[in-house]
């Protein structure tokens, strides 16, 4: 693992049919979205903690575009589409940095299959030598 970048390893996020949900007319994040935002943000609390160079990262993360890669190991590669859970997970990473989204300017997704571990693994690194 490389100090200048942020690597987690989280949950399968909720499909896009269960992110919202519509109260009085208004759609809202459901609950499940919003623990699993909550989830997402312990995870990068704890991956920070670990780093030996966390202020060093968050200067990196916080003066840089950034690039998000995401790899979506599910059960079945036809379950769920690819990018349903992308929103999700970069909110509530960002938000868990205290970063605006827009930050991000090169993404990378990728659907792979592990039936017996279905997760999301994600690294968040900033785009070379190059400040927004």
């Amino acid at each position: 693992m490389s100090d200048d970048q942020l690597q987690l390893t989280l949950p399968i996020p909720p499909s896009i049919n269960h992110q919202y949900a519509t109260v009085n007319g208004r759609r809202i994040l459901s609950a499940e979205s919003r623990s699993y935002k909550q989830l997402v943000g312990g995870h990068v609390l704890i991956a920070l903690a670990k780093n030996p160079k966390r202020e060093h990262l968050r200067t990196l993360l916080q003066s840089h575009a950034l690039i998000l890669s995401m790899w979506f190991y599910l059960r079945t590669a036809l379950r769920r589409d690819l990018d349903s859970g992308l929103k999700i997970t970069q909110d509530a990473i960002c938000e868990a940095l205290e970063l605006n989204d827009n930050r991000v300017v090169e993404i990378h997704l990728h659907k792979k299959i592990d039936r017996n571990d279905p997760r999301l693994e994600v690294i968040l690194a900033p785009l070379g030598d190059d400040t927004t």
